[in-house]
Order: structure tokens, then sequence, then C-alpha cells
């Protein structure tokens, strides 16, 4: 069984502070047969030393979705800051197929004036311009805006959003520290650590609801399970679901109105769905074995769920109309922690085969299912929202850290913390 199957039968202060680069991600395998890009230093045309290095971020967004990579710096065959300066003969010989190109200036009152283009440089009669736009940004928001550049290359050249903007939630555990439990929120790379709750007691499954303001997760301060939903803006906390025995694993409704979570009123652990305008609870679940870790569809009718019905966990499908239900995953020895990706086709879980906990997608059409991971112990898969990569928890050298590996299982990257075991991964929908 996975610790998170386990957590099932375990019967402060609001701090926010900020770090650096808490998780740092270190590409572990996939970059080779990515897409050749090159992103251009942009240039500074202010004194002293340029406030944010735009072009680091955004290469390195570029690198880290696994579908593009960057060259390096010291491989760029021009340093140009418009597109109309690029010679295609030169990249072509680099093989790369799309140049961004930049300026920054200052604007005045701490802002900046960002231009950046995007060109094809396939074709050598000239780079064809492919985007082209500038801002006006405050100098805290510089490491965003590139981001949101990163954001904009990635959807022009692939047709898919980028989701470089969006954030990851997590657990963070120091071992012998006063407050050992820690709610964290990061961008996705890792940066801009936030600390939302210390604990002495444990914390787990953070889930992000769907307008990304706040996260609902199970806490234990109070001696006991509970759901708590927390507003990571006013760092308002409600405890929504107190029931006696188990409360956990809260996943939030499409429409943000409802949580599915498992409560064990009558002492086995089933599926409910809680109004959380109302406060009415739905039973959805009955069965004498275990019925946890619920998912929603992307339409908010049927709840996917692991269940042990069928002796060993595997994924099941509810409609929480008919109540009709029916099994869903039938390869490797059990499958447990069922994600569904935003577009709906595909189910995210783990699977375990010959006593290996992996991270696999299964269609659901198709029923067919590919393994992506060859990590330790893989557990808590949360997909992007724009469904090209994955973040789970796994074990590397004795700690819990967290890894990405791509939808298609061919990038692999870890982001190891820089200290404690990290765990509970959620990465959150796209940000407004």
């Amino acid at each position: 069984m996975t610790k998170r199957w386990l957590w099932l039968w375990l019967p402060l202060l609001l701090l926010a502070g900020r770090a650096q680069a808490a998780l740092d991600i270190i590409i572990t395998g996939g970059i080779d047969s990515a897409r050749p890009v090159a992103v251009v230093p942009f240039q500074w045309t202010g004194g002293g030393a340029m406030p944010q290095d735009l072009a680091e971020v955004i290469a390195s967004d570029l690198r880290n979705s696994g579908m593009f990579r960057p060259l390096d710096r010291g491989s760029l065959p021009q340093q140009v800051a418009q597109a109309s300066q690029l010679n295609p003969a030169l990249w072509g010989s680099r093989q790369v197929e799309a140049v961004v190109v930049g300026t920054i200036e200052p604007a005045g009152g701490d802002q900046y004036r960002i231009s950046f283009e995007l060109a094809d440089v396939l074709d050598r009669n000239g780079a064809q311009l492919l985007e082209s736009r500038s801002a006006t940004v405050p100098a805290a928001q510089l490491r965003q805006y590139a981001h949101r550049i990163a954001d904009i290359v990635f959807e022009k050249l692939t047709g898919i959003k980028g989701a470089f903007l969006t954030r990851i939630a997590y657990v963070n555990v120091q071992h012998g520290a006063q407050y050992p439990y820690q709610l964290m929120i990061a961008d996705y790379d890792g940066f801009n650590e936030q600390v939302l709750l210390r604990s002495r007691e444990p914390l787990m499954s953070p889930a992000w609801s769907p307008d990304g303001r706040r996260l609902a997760y199970v806490s234990f301060e109070n001696k006991k399970a509970e759901v708590v939903v927390q507003d990571i803006y006013s760092q308002q906390r409600q405890v929504v679901s107190s029931q006696p025995g188990i409360n956990g694993a809260p996943q939030w409704s499409p429409d943000g109105s409802r949580l599915a979570l498992v409560l064990s009123r009558d002492g086995q652990p089933e599926i409910y769905v809680l109004n959380l305008a109302s406060r009415q609870l739905t039973r959805v679940t009955n069965n004498r074995t275990i019925d946890t870790e619920p998912a929603w569809s992307t339409d908010g009718n049927a709840l996917f769920f692991a269940s042990e019905r069928g002796g060993r966990p595997q994924i099941y499908r509810v409609d929480l109309g008919s109540g009709d239900t029916r099994r869903v995953t039938f390869q490797g020895d059990m499958n447990l922690g069922p994600s569904v990706t935003r577009d709906g086709k595909s189910l995210v879980l783990v699977s375990r085969s010959q006593g290996q906990y992996r991270i696999a997608r299964q269609e659901l059409d198709s029923g067919h299912m590919q393994v992506l991971t060859e990590t330790q112990l893989d557990e808590s898969p949360s997909p992007a929202p724009n469904g090209t990569m994955i973040i789970y928890s796994t074990t590397y050298q004795g700690r819990q850290v967290l890894s990405l590996v791509s939808m298609d299982g061919r990038f692999k990257a870890r982001l190891p913390a820089r200290s404690g075991d990290v765990r509970a991964p959620a990465w959150s929908p796209f940000l407004n």
C-alpha cells in the first residue's frame, strides 16, 4: 500500500514568507529529443545591472516543458534585439526553428518597458515574425511577466496553452522542528515559495479550487482529521468537515460549489459529496470495503475513485445521477490515486506492478495504460492544467521529493527541496 492509502487510517499561526527557488528543477531525461529553439539575452538600455534576466527565465520555462531545447548562450550565433536582425542561415546551422529576442528599458517609477518578438528562422529568405508584444511591468512582476512571455511562445509554437504562470501546493515536513508540517505554495518552478500554515500535527492532501484562490486540505491540528478550506490571499480558514473518524482526500467539483471527500461516519471509508453553500452531505458509495481518493470528471457528473471492492485497489467510476458504478482499470496488480486530465480523455494514476509503484496514464476510451516513470514509491500524481506534464511525489536518496514527467513519459525532472521531505503536490488551475 502507498503512504497516501495508509494515511486514511490515521484517526497556529498563519505565516507567509518568501524564498527563491526552494525547489530546484533538475532535468533527468528526455531533453535531447526536444525541439531546438533560442532565447537571446534581452537588450538592457538602462544603467547598472539588468533588474531581471528575462531570457533566462523564458529559456528555463521552455526547457522545463520537455518540448523544447533552448541553445546555451555560448552557442548563440547572434545576439540581437530585433527579429529583423536575425540571419536565418546562421540559425539554420544550429538547427534552430524559432528565436525569441527582446529589450528591457526603464519606464520610470520602478517600472520597465518590455518588448519581445518571436520569429521563425527556418525560412532562408528571412526571419518570419510570429509574435510581437510590448508591456510596461512593475519591477516586482518582472519574473511573472517572463513566465507570461514563455506561455505566449509555447502556445504559438505548439498550439497548447502554456502553464508557466501556474503554481503548485505541497506539504513540506521538517523532521525535528517545532512545527514540522508546513503547507506551501510556490510558482511551478519552485520560486516565490510561501508558507501558508505551520503545524505540529500532520497536514495532507492539498487541492486547489477551480478559481485558484483557495486550498482544501486535511489537518490534524485538533488531534483529529478535519477538512479545512483556506483562502490563500486573505489567509482565512474554515473547517468544512469534522465528522467522527476519517475526513480525507478533498477534491473540488469543476464549478467550485462542492467537495468530494472520504468519510467514515459508519466506520467504513466511503465517498461523499459536500455542498459548500448548504453543507448538505450526499453519500456516493456504500460498500463493505475501502472506497477512497475521489476525482471529478470534467463535466462534474461523475467521480472516479479507488476501491478494494474487487480484492485489491482498482479505479472505478460512479455516475452521480444514476449511481451506476463500473471498474475502469484492469492492468497491474493495483491502481490508486486517480486524477482526470483537463481534456477529460485520460486518467493519471499510481499503478503497482511487480511490487513497484509507478505513475501511469490510462486513456479512458481505449483503456490503454502507459507507465510513465521509473522512480521509487511514486504517489500523488497531479497533472498540469494544460495536460502536458505531471507532478508527483517520489523517493530519492532516502527522502521524499517532487518529480515531473511529461504526459508521454519522455521528459523527466526532479524538484528536490533544500531541506525536509516534500509530498502531496497539487498543480493549480490556470490563473487569471
